[in-house]
């Protein structure tokens, strides 16, 4: 065979056209197979793929491709989170309809994924915003509704005034929207909620059952459901009003100097109706609901009330501010404030010239100037009756029958709350819903006929309904596609029994940017699903990977910045193989990806390295002479690649340093390997490398493998081989460098037999000469021996 160049072009394209030509990568469940679910979470279709996309995509499917070749039957889908605020304004810019918009840039990114080379079942592609997909996320809703999973409730929420809809409290960036970056308003309107606090438990408890989650996530999704054990305290006002308060420091009790109320507490309501000045001060200061994280970070302004409260132990006077910091749907909306053991308290008590009172001796004693909160717990002090005790026995004595004549409640608290997602948008699923006109009665879609709920109005037994105008936030068409990937055939039910073969997902891909929300809606999902007996599983991600972000100039790529790549252009440069490599060489999946022009460059130059060695094979004719070239040290060096290639795959996801042993195995081909004449035995354990090498980089670099593949006259396609396995007997040489230091420094180094004894290799170190003269001068004080590294002479 003569020797050829490396066309990209044709070569990528030649094998895309096989893939699909032969659906090499539609699968159906096989129970003689393990199973692997590989996904990545799917795109929005803003109608360009950009790098981190590429990125992200990429290793997805190299898991996939590599999960193949051990023998799995291995499913990787992929889709469209179709619904969303941009298609709407684009649609109003563009004088488009929103699904036109979004249905056009799905035929564009489709195109440039496709262009990558991705081993996904087209068949199983879905979009959010076909009714055939959230028919069934309506239908699920109401099932819901009936287990009272669903409610309806006035709530507080975000109103961004530009794009007139309902913000989370994570959309809100300092006070403006994180779209619009109009000023958020506070409103409270009736809103859908799930029910997601009745799984609060049992979503923290079963987050310690994710032993293939990165410990970052865990962390953030248990600090977000928020589980603390208090105790509620009843303090009464001067105007006999009940302030419910929940703290986790009973103990602290008697430090109490001030109340603090939310802008929606009913004390707060009442005396703002006859003092003008604190109504208007409410209305400039409570603009923004603001998540908790925000809370502490902002200044801490408060408004002091006429209203006084009582303390329960002692019946002094305090006073009561409304403030700024106090969460409404966090416990009561009230909190007891306690300067001298909560910094938040001690920061708005040096504010507001609150006393601050020490009430905890934490080893240091009574302190004659408090100069930030004592947060840690100790002995109680200055407290009455309460003097000398611990923590804990001072919430046990607290919370039980006692002299004081004041008893608090014992109580769990969750920081988690109930998901609201009603949307004020038209490009959304409809929420599936009749509301009466007296808004008291609901009738849900799954009661009605097709022909009630065509119509925007109904009467039933003398009542009238309109239908919910409100559609789905978008989370809840991402928190159960990954099932509906899994039963893409069913038709008549929302998922059928091919999804208890395929869940839960083996893998699941994204960013850490969705660590909370989507990941904990998807949770609570799967164990709702899992209730109504739709699904066997209860978790519906077994591994999960987050990927990092990919930089340029030391910063995240985007518009604004000017900063971005295209993809398309790279891959007409370069080709598809080239981006795939330089995405998973850059870095480590996890680590941020600094992005390199050379390094695009130093990939390409491998591809066509790998070319050159495979064009070096094929012209290569047999001689008859004696073999003279010494075979095993690269048979060592290919067992050895093939060892740690296979656990950077399996154990790690450390694909770089995969690549990076490749490479090494391929520059350690003898020069006389090379030659266009050679002995049998060498062309056979170069052939040996050369395939092992393509199985190895087929999941990185499917287009060139796929191709010399099959110019090896291979009958059945890379994709369908085995992943190599090495010879245990061949991973070490008759011999071994040993580097030789004193104290921790490189001094030279040794050739020794396999079978040395670390006596023989110590006698051996001290005699080379760069070493010999700094033992002459100083005395050993401590040999250590690395075996089969290194030598180290302390002096």
């Amino acid at each position: 065979m003569s020797e050829t160049e490396y066309n990209f072009q044709l070569i990528e394209k030649k094998a895309q056209e096989y893939w699909d030509d032969n659906k090499s990568f539609e699968v159906e469940p096989d129970p003689k197979k393990e199973k692997f679910y590989c996904l990545s979470m799917f795109p929005y279709p803003s109608g360009q793929c950009h790098m981190g996309h590429v990125r992200n995509y990429t290793i997805g499917d190299v898991i996939s491709r590599y999960q193949r070749l051990r023998g799995k039957n291995v499913l990787q889908p992929m889709g469209w989170d179709a619904f969303g605020l941009p298609a709407e304004n684009a649609a109003i810019q563009n004088k488009v309809s929103p699904e036109d918009w979004t249905e056009k840039n799905i035929q564009e990114m489709k195109l440039q994924l496709k262009s990558l080379g991705f081993a996904y079942d087209w068949r199983r592609e879905l979009k959010t915003c076909s009714e055939d997909y959230y028919k069934w996320e309506q239908w699920l809703f109401c099932k819901l509704y009936e287990k009272g999973l669903v409610i309806r409730e006035k709530t507080e929420v975000n109103w961004d005034p530009i794009d007139k809809t309902v913000l989370a409290n994570e959309q809100v960036i300092d006070g403006k929207g994180w779209r619009s970056g109009a000023v958020v308003e506070k409103k409270i309107i009736n809103q859908w909620s799930f029910k997601i606090t009745d799984y609060a438990d049992e979503l923290l408890n079963d987050i310690d059952l994710l032993d293939d989650w990165p410990e970052q996530v865990k962390t953030m999704q248990k600090n977000w459901i928020g589980k603390s054990k208090g105790v509620l305290f009843k303090f009464i006002s001067d105007f006999e009003d009940t302030i419910e308060v929940f703290t986790t420091r009973p103990d602290t009790i008697m430090g109490v100097t001030f109340m603090a109320l939310s802008f929606n507490h009913e004390i707060l309501e009442r005396e703002a109706k006859d003092n003008h000045e604190l109504a208007e001060w409410i209305k400039n200061n409570s603009n923004v609901k603001q998540a908790e994280a925000d809370l502490s970070k902002q200044e801490k302004k408060g408004f002091k009330l006429r209203t006084k409260a009582i303390h329960p132990i002692s019946n002094k006077e305090i006073d009561i501010w409304a403030a700024n910091f106090v969460l409404a749907d966090y416990g009561s909306g009230a909190l007891m404030g306690v300067p001298g053991h909560d910094q938040r308290d001690f920061e708005f008590a040096q504010a507001e010239q609150i006393e601050i009172i020490q009430v905890i001796d934490d080893g240091r004693g009574k302190l004659d100037k408090i100069e930030s909160a004592i947060e840690e717990k100790g002995i109680l002090i200055n407290s009455d009756k309460l003097n000398g005790l611990s923590f804990e026995e001072a919430f046990s004595i607290l919370t039980e029958e006692n002299n004081f004549g004041f008893k608090g409640t014992e109580q769990i608290n969750f920081r988690l709350r109930n998901w609201g997602v009603s949307r004020q948008r038209s490009w959304g699923a409809p929420i599936p819903m009749f509301i009466s006109d007296s808004e008291n009665e609901i009738l849900p879609f799954n009661d009605l006929s097709e022909e009630e709920i065509a119509k925007e109005k109904i009467e039933l037994n003398g009542i009238n309904y309109s239908k919910e105008k409100d559609t789905f936030d978008t989370f809840v068409e991402s928190s159960w596609y990954f099932a509906r990937f899994a039963s893409y055939k069913s038709s008549e039910s929302m998922l059928d029994a091919e999804a208890d073969y395929w869940m839960p997902v083996d893998q699941y891909i994204g960013g850490i940017e969705h660590a909370i929300l989507h990941l904990l809606y998807s949770r609570f999902f799967c164990k709702a699903m899992n209730d109504l007996s739709l699904i066997n599983v209860r978790e519906p991600f077994k591994k999960l990977l987050c990927q990092g972000m990919v930089l340029k100039d030391g910063s995240k790529m985007s518009k604004s910045k000017g900063n971005t790549v295209n993809p398309n252009e790279l891959i007409e440069k370069y080709g598809a193989d080239t981006v795939r490599l330089f995405s998973m060489f850059a870095a480590p999946p996890e680590q941020s990806l600094e992005w390199s022009d050379s390094g695009v460059n130093g990939s390409h130059k491998f591809i066509k390295k790998l070319w050159s060695l495979s064009q070096s094979f094929f012209i290569q004719t047999i001689d008859n002479k004696e073999q003279v070239l010494d075979l095993n040290d690269i048979k060592i060096k290919l067992n050895q690649t093939i060892k740690k290639v296979s656990a950077d795959f399996e154990d790690k996801n450390q694909f770089n340093t995969a690549i990076a042993a490749i490479m090494e195995l391929l520059n350690a081909i003898p020069k006389a390997m090379l030659k266009s004449s050679v002995t049998k035995e060498s062309n056979e354990v170069f052939r040996e490398i050369i395939q092992k090498s393509l199985i190895m980089l087929s999941p990185i670099i499917p287009h060139v493998c796929h191709e010399l593949w099959e110019a090896f006259g291979k009958k059945s396609p890379i994709h369908n081989e085995t992943w190599p396995t090495f010879n245990v007997d061949q991973l070490e040489g008759n011999e071994m460098t040993i580097a030789i230091q004193i104290n921790g420094k490189l001094r030279g180094k040794i050739v020794v037999g396999i079978s040395s004894s670390e006596e023989a290799i110590i006698e051996e170190s001290k005699e080379l000469e760069n070493v010999k003269k700094y033992l002459k001068k100083e005395n050993i004080k401590k040999t250590i021996y690395v075996p089969k590294k290194l030598v180290n002479f302390v002096i």
